[in-house]
């Protein structure tokens, strides 16, 4: 069994060690389909529970730094290759095929010899949202709204109670959830 295994130099500030990384993954998978691949850019400015997402069209790979820090290793190891096989996939089988499709998970297995896991399992931190009190003619009818959907009330959007089918209006109450 051949072994693929990617050596990167741990002393390299975390940036450096994410592009590092990336670029020992595409080093695999030239050696192993014989061709070259370009590059992507890389980007840090991804947010919330995504820890990676590879934007195919336009070569771009984005990262969640938070997780990163928080997962260090795991996420050089799996997310980054995760993500590069996402690229390596299109450039190679073109946009039509399935995002975790046979041709991706060839990749995951056979160039990187890593599982073709779809989603991470990392710990994510939820904030806290802020939520606007609506009421309706129920008795028990309370609406908590995100700020986004109490924007759109106040630019004339309404919302109505499925049951006894009032308008649902603003109690000026708001609470974190």
């Amino acid at each position: 069994m051949r072994h693929n295994r990617l050596v990167i130099n741990q002393c390299l500030p975390m940036p450096e060690l994410l592009h590092a990384r990336v670029e020992a993954c595409y080093q695999l998978a030239e050696k192993f389909f014989q061709q070259p691949f370009p590059r992507p850019q890389v980007s840090f400015r991804l947010r919330g529970q995504k820890a990676g997402v590879a934007h195919l069209t336009e070569n771009l790979l984005r990262f969640n730094l938070q997780l990163y820090r928080e997962n260090r290793e795991d996420f050089l190891r799996q997310t980054v290759a995760h993500e590069v096989a996402h690229m390596v996939a299109h450039q190679l089988f073109g946009p039509r095929i399935r995002p975790h499709g046979e041709e991706w998970q060839l990749i995951m297995l056979g160039v990187f010899e890593l599982p073709a896991q779809r989603c991470h399992n990392y710990e994510v931190a939820r904030r806290q949202a802020n939520r606007f009190i609506y009421r309706c003619a129920c008795p028990d009818g309370e609406f908590p709204f995100s700020a986004q959907r109490h924007r759109l009330v106040a630019e004339g959007r309404r919302y109505y109670c499925r049951r006894c089918r009032t308008t649902l209006q603003f109690t000026g109450q708001q609470r974190l959830d």
